[in-house]
């Protein structure tokens, strides 16, 4: 019998592990990021409160594409910083969510840099 991996779980270990050593704060929130194959969500969470300061996702009114590539996470990436800018919120911890830093997180993280986001 083969069995077969559970790499979704493997992934949210990976996540829970990270994330008993980062943490938002109001000062430095945490940017997440959830990817699917067809979208892909961001968002800006201040831990301590509990609270999301600013979200973004290829789901929302104003964009337009494909969901699942990397233009659409660069665009993502520099549509959640410029919510945080709004926000008065430069500075943010990144929180890959248990995936690779490569691809599509990877991209985000890099629109997310050149919309003026620090981490």
């Amino acid at each position: 019998m083969v069995n077969k991996t559970d790499t979704n779980g493997a992934r949210l270990n990976r996540h829970r592990r990270v994330r008993g050593k980062i943490s938002g704060t109001a000062e430095c929130p945490r940017l997440n990021v959830f990817r699917s194959t067809t979208n892909i969500y961001a968002q800006i969470i201040d831990d301590v409160k509990g609270v999301t300061l600013a979200a973004a996702s290829t789901l929302d009114k104003d964009f337009n594409g494909n969901g699942g590539n990397k233009d659409a996470a660069r665009k993502v990436g520099e549509l959640i910083a410029k919510r945080a800018a709004e926000k008065g919120i430069t500075e943010v911890v990144f929180d890959r969510g248990g995936y690779i830093f490569h691809g599509r997180v990877k991209e985000l993280a890099e629109g997310a840099r050149e919309g003026g986001l620090k981490f």
